[in-house]
């Protein structure tokens, strides 16, 4: 008897399996549209300009930090 293996349980992502990776990329979505929403009084306590917390905000769900990947 043969079992087949779905393309979900094989593949990689950056070293995550598909599972994961798509997990920590929707949550990183959400981190950085909760980031977009704050104000500038949270913003400075946390220690990042208007423009610093934009850029983030606006990056890829998929553009995480490398370390997040070892």
């Amino acid at each position: 008897m043969t079992y087949a293996t779905t393309d979900l349980e094989t593949k990689t992502f950056r070293g995550f399996t598909s599972f994961h990776g798509l997990n920590r990329m929707i949550k990183l979505y959400h981190e950085r549209r909760a980031l977009a929403k704050l104000d500038n009084a949270a913003l400075k306590d946390v220690g990042l300009s208007h423009a610093e917390a934009k850029r983030e905000a606006n990056r890829a769900p998929w553009d995480a930090p490398a370390h997040w990947y070892r």
